[in-house]
């Protein structure tokens, strides 16, 4: 098989480097690639987001299949692009991708199949916002401000008084910092408890739920500042019980798969609930029509079937002969970036320490913002590094994890010291 997968991230890194194992696939190409992805097949110059030179590529070279990584190409209609002149291609089309790339549809699309969620309110004016947020009381702080629109996984405020809910509707809706995802704002109730990522793939008809995992969103220790895309994440997450797991797939993942298709959107792809669980019972926080990223690298270091049967398959409409199996033993993704994210960072800085890391059994260094220039790699983006490591139980998956974090070096590096503790308190002695 010849695969193309589209993106730059450490999750389009971890998807070649799993591919890469499969005696089925003999050539991988990942446009635009990074440092770390070009050890697995070939980069090819095109953006993400360059949907025609993308196609004509495809054809060019003749892929037997294109696996999407990022939400951006599926938002402009790669899928139905591809699928046009007969190729091949694995992810949501642009109806469905309205999931994750509008609030707005997501939280109305919700409430229409009762879904679990948190309430909200949609607004287009941000006095009329603000002149509803004056109105809650107390007990409704704090309040989530949310974009309509794609954000990079950061279009999320979580306000702790009326003032913070002021000004970030200001920040999206007046200054922009978010571009057009600010149009629109959700004002949405805080729902407390345990956030857990879950994720499945689906041809539309079979759905298939993958391991558990639980994302760190906020860029500091004890989940403390603003949103990032993700500073790291473990599997499994011992939140997702048996139980909990049998709710979430019966309330949430299958009625919305269902229910797409029955709005004639039929949905084909992996889709992610972001979820709060708070005493054994799940509610939706948001739908993201891909893979997460960091999960993707903690699932991927634990998957054990063929990823290139299992993804083909489901392009194929045939994921019901598929079974999923998974190692035991835990992982742990830990996200090294940028001095400054998720606001603004330097690139340039070489990182040192990968030859050391190199090679270490049961640890990946999946580059997300990298780059090769005159020998050097260098880093290029907010999350630079997601280090990941497997262990017998979540202590030894973090151990050995962080100790490979500790042999990686750059100008301003930064990470959190705390990824998997919320496993670690839960996990029996």
């Amino acid at each position: 098989m010849k695969i193309l997968v589209i993106g730059s991230g450490g999750r389009e890194h971890a998807l070649a480097w799993k591919l890469s194992q499969s005696s089925r696939v003999k050539k991988i190409f990942i446009a635009p690639g990074n440092a770390g992805t070009a050890d697995h097949g070939e980069n090819v110059p095109i953006k993400a987001d360059e949907i025609e030179k993308l196609k004509r590529f495809a054809l060019k070279e003749g892929m037997d299949l294109t696996i999407v990584g990022p939400e951006l190409p599926l938002s402009l209609g790669i899928v139905g692009a591809f699928e046009g002149v007969g190729l091949k291609i694995f992810g949501p089309s642009k109806e469905a991708a309205a999931i994750e790339t509008s609030k707005v549809f997501s939280k109305e699309f919700m409430a229409r199949h009762n879904i679990p969620a948190a309430g909200f309110r949609k607004f287009t004016d941000p006095e009329e916002a603000k002149s509803y947020a004056g109105t809650l009381e107390a007990r409704d702080i704090p309040l989530v401000v949310k974009a309509d629109g794609l954000a990079g996984g950061k279009g999320v405020f979580v306000c702790n008084s009326m003032d913070e809910a002021f000004l970030a509707i200001n920040l999206m809706m007046k200054e922009k910092i978010f571009g057009e995802a600010g149009n629109c704002v959700i004002l949405e109730e805080f729902l407390t408890g345990e956030e857990a990522s879950f994720i499945a793939i689906t041809d539309g008809k079979t759905v298939i739920p993958l391991a558990t995992t639980q994302d760190h969103k906020p860029i500091y220790d004890g989940d403390k500042g603003p949103n990032t895309g993700g500073m790291g994440a473990y599997s499994p997450a011992p939140v997702v019980t048996e139980e909990v797991e049998e709710e979430i797939m019966n309330a949430i993942i299958l009625p919305a798969v269902k229910a797409m298709g029955d709005e004639d959107r039929p949905y084909k792809g992996f889709l992610y609930a972001g979820v709060m669980i708070k005493d054994g019972k799940p509610k939706a926080l948001e739908f993201n029509c891909r893979l997460g990223d960091p999960e993707a690298q903690a699932l991927l270091m634990r998957l054990k079937s063929d990823l290139s049967r299992v993804i083909s398959a489901a392009a194929d409409g045939r994921l019901d002969e598929i079974e999923l199996d998974w190692d035991e033993r835990s992982s742990v993704c830990v996200v090294m970036a940028s001095e400054g994210y998720p606001e603004g960072y330097e690139k340039g800085k070489e990182i040192r320490g990968l030859d050391g890391v190199a090679g270490t059994e049961d640890v990946m260094v999946f580059h997300a913002g990298t780059k090769r220039e005159d020998g050097r790699i260098i880093t290029d983006g907010g999350r630079v590094l997601g280090v990941t490591g497997l262990g017998n139980g979540i202590k030894e998956a973090i151990e050995k994890t962080y100790r490979a974090v500790e042999k990686i070096s750059w100008e301003g590096a930064y990470y959190r010291k705390d990824i998997g503790v919320k496993a670690l308190r839960k996990e029996s002695p």
